[in-house]
């Protein structure tokens, strides 16, 4: 550290005054009479001896001189004859409680050294340099979800006319993300890493509607923030995987930005945004239940009425849901799927016998399955899950076909209890329901015909949200 340069340590003589490196640093070729100089201006009680080549190589006290003086030397001969080399230091880049138990223990002052020994700071018991403000970042983490019944009965056109909906699903241990960063210009950079696009935009007025990553545009549209930012969204899961992904996908970025709310937005509110975004904004059809199942985690029991929508937590032992977890396979059957237009199909049939009495059924096994699984009765939840599909499949023509069917009959003939395709149809994942001594037997089979398995983790929370910061130095 150059003469001159501030070290941050309030002065003496005034609170607001900061005392220079000339004033708590000291050559060792100088004069003991200059250190009493320095001593006296810096009110430290303490000098930092240098060498030639600007090292600290020691330090000197009062006390030091003093001593020293009293076996003959005067103010005339040099600092070299009174230094401490074996003086307290601390590293730069260190833990601050190391410092403080160094203040606390032996000394009054610490002087901060380089990796060459040069002085970078000076940190006393009363001063203490707070480290400069850091960049935060907002980040979020919101679960997918299985429904194991009632999808179908969650679309608003079903529930107005038929005396509500009911839901059963629960989230799994698969996750969309996202990262904001607020701007100081009102500047808009917004990146998806599943689909590789960038999107920029002067300002939120210049952001437009539609085309590439309309979700995500429809969610800052909504929010409209008062500020630039840079966004960057990614998902551990397929398009049209039927896990309800677009939900899952705004109710992060929203958990961004409430990060950066002083009045937060409620679970509830979180959920109606998502909704809002994709059904009334972008105008895709589609049920509540997703938006509602990603920001609240965990099982849930929803129902679904004109006037409300009650999210009921339902509280399974552990161990049920460990053995659930051993009873569960989920096989992805490729994507191509259109939810919004199942959906449609969905809204033209519902008034046809065949449509009413499936969602009657399915809304029938909810309940059960529902009572089945807080006893712990997984196998009747698996024909439960059966009888659901097969309700479901009436609901629209669109939602299963002659390949998927196959899969299915193909899946029960190698030990599948009962299974369902998630989401609205069509495409995506697969949930079969087996008995853990015979799922590695299903898997093995569903693999052989070239499908993809895996493994069901349940995820107890919902939607998460942190600030992280960042070193001044790294941002």
């Amino acid at each position: 550290m150059a003469p001159g340069v501030s070290t941050g340590i309030a002065c003496a003589f005034g609170p607001l005054a900061l005392i220079t490196a000339s004033l708590i640093t000291i050559a060792e070729t100088e004069t003991i009479e200059e250190a009493f100089r320095r001593l006296n201006a810096n009110m430290l009680g303490i000098l930092f001896a240098q060498d030639a080549s600007g090292r600290i190589v020691g330090a000197v006290t009062d006390g030091d001189i003093r001593r020293r003086m009293l076996t003959g030397i005067t103010i005339r001969d040099r600092v070299v004859s009174c230094i401490n080399r074996n003086f307290v230091w601390a590293p730069t880049g260190g833990p601050r409680e190391q410092i403080l138990k160094l203040l606390d223990q032996r000394v009054h002052v610490v002087p901060i050294l380089d990796g060459e020994g040069r002085l970078v700071d000076v940190f006393s018991r009363e001063l203490f340099n707070l480290s400069e403000e850091s960049e935060v970042f907002a980040r979020a983490r919101s679960p997918v979800r299985i429904s194991f019944s009632g999808g179908g009965t969650d679309l608003t056109h079903y529930f107005v006319a038929n005396d509500g909906g009911a839901v059963i699903s629960a989230t799994i241990k698969m996750y969309a993300h996202a990262t904001l960063r607020r701007r100081s210009d009102p500047s808009i950079r917004i990146y998806s890493h599943d689909f590789r696009r960038t999107i920029e935009a002067d300002n939120l007025a210049e952001l437009g509607t539609g085309g590439d990553l309309a979700l995500i545009k429809s969610v800052v549209r909504l929010i409209k923030p008062s500020y630039g930012f840079e966004l960057e969204v990614s998902a551990d899961f397929p398009v049209g995987s039927g896990l309800g992904g677009s939900a899952v996908v705004s109710s992060a970025i929203i958990g961004c930005f409430n990060e950066f709310r002083s009045d937060q937005w409620d679970r509830h509110e979180i959920a109606e945004m998502a909704f809002q975004a994709e059904r009334l904004m972008l105008n895709i059809p589609g049920g509540w239940q997703d938006q509602y199942a990603t920001v609240f985690g965990g099982f849930n029991h929803m129902e679904f009425f004109s006037d409300q929508n009650t999210i009921v937590p339902l509280r399974l032992d552990p161990n049920i849901i460990a053995e659930l977890e051993e009873s569960l396979v989920l096989c992805y059957v490729g994507s191509g799927r259109d939810s919004g237009a199942i959906h449609r199909d969905q809204k033209a049939q519902h008034e046809t016998s065949d449509a009413v009495a499936a969602a009657a059924k399915q809304k029938e096994v909810t309940r059960d399955i529902r009572r089945h699984l807080l006893r712990g009765q997984l196998l009747e939840c698996g024909r439960l899950i059966d009888e659901a599909w097969h309700a479901k499949r009436k609901l629209s023509s669109k939602i299963s076909s002659d390949a998927i069917d196959a899969i299915y009959d193909f899946a029960k003939q190698h030990g599948a209890v009962g299974g369902k395709l998630l989401g609205a149809g069509g495409g995506g994942y697969f949930m079969f329901f087996v008995r853990p001594f015979e799922r590695y037997q299903l898997i093995a089979a569903l693999e052989q015909q070239g499908h993809s398995c895996s493994r069901i983790m349940f995820e107890e929370n919902g939607l998460r949200t942190w600030k992280s910061r960042v070193p001044a130095q790294l941002a």
